[in-house]
């Protein structure tokens, strides 16, 4: 094995800490983490001190385009950071994996984003996220996707704080049967809900678009975690699929499945055998 690929993360949250965590305990061989950069600096303090490989805490973003040693960062932290960051990380000659996927539904965004990936030779590294079936969808596109459907259902408390839940007046504390907060496409579905649909943005990309792809969000009092139901139909034939998730010990709007598949898209950066789409 050549030179391990040096990591910086962005956000020191749920993702970023799993992800951090893992690659320190050599669950990502191959990959060395470098730097890890938060706003709040205490917490990425207080994540390098908890790890092994002690990690440099970057005071600022630009010392991470500085940093000759990091050639892939993670993006774990918001869609505001993808807007802010991305673009200049894929223009230093630096990988980018975008975990806070909504952001990329602005097409004009990731149109930008897919032309500096290929002008520099870098990688735009998008995980399935909480979903499964995206390498069926991937596959369907190729002959031809009609419709895409994607049903979410979590639980009340994820909506907690949400501008547009308390735009239309909904009290969900004490809701005791499944709620439609949202129906729609998937555009506005990232737009109202930043922290909670990326899976919506992540299955667009894969399919017909964000504004093709129909959403509906459901609040529901009888799941424990966020359940995403997918309905495509095409050339192929008719797909269903249905991901139970459990959420992350640090954060109830985030599926535990959403950092293994971080995790997985970083393993695979050195793997020689890929399986599946």
């Amino acid at each position: 094995m050549g030179k391990p690929i040096g990591v910086a993360i962005i956000g020191c949250g749920a993702i970023g800490g799993y992800l951090a965590r893992s690659i320190d305990r050599g669950l990502a061989p191959g990959l060395k983490l470098k730097l890890l950069y938060d706003r709040n600096l205490e917490k990425a303090r207080r994540l390098a001190d908890s790890l092994a490989s002690k990690p440099s805490v970057a005071r600022s973003f630009q010392e991470i385009l500085d940093a000759e040693d990091v050639d892939l960062v993670v993006e774990a932290a918001s869609q505001g950071a993808v807007r802010e960051y991305a673009l200049r990380v894929l223009r230093s000659g630096k990988s980018l994996m975008v975990m806070s996927v909504g952001a990329l539904t602005d097409i004009e965004l990731y149109t930008r984003l897919k032309k500096a990936a290929e002008d520099r030779g870098v990688q735009l590294l998008i995980p399935s996220g909480a979903i499964a079936g995206l390498d069926a969808v991937k596959a369907a596109r190729i002959a031809g996707i009609r419709s895409v459907t994607l049903t979410s259902r979590k639980p009340p408390r994820v909506f907690k704080d949400n501008p547009y839940v308390k735009s239309r007046g909904l009290d969900l504390s004490e809701l005791k049967k499944p709620l439609v907060v949202y129906e729609g496409p998937a555009v506005e579905a990232c737009r109202l809900f930043p922290f909670s649909v990326n899976v919506a943005a992540t299955l667009s990309l894969a399919s017909i678009g964000p504004d093709k792809v129909k959403v509906r969000i459901i609040a529901d009092p009888d799941v424990p975690g966020n359940v995403h139901e997918i309905l495509v139909e095409g050339e192929f034939g008719k797909m269903r699929c249905t991901t139970f998730n459990k959420p992350t010990p640090e954060n109830p709007k985030t599926s535990f499945l959403a950092a293994l598949s971080a995790l997985a898209n970083l393993r695979k950066l050195v793997e020689r055998t890929h399986i599946g789409t």
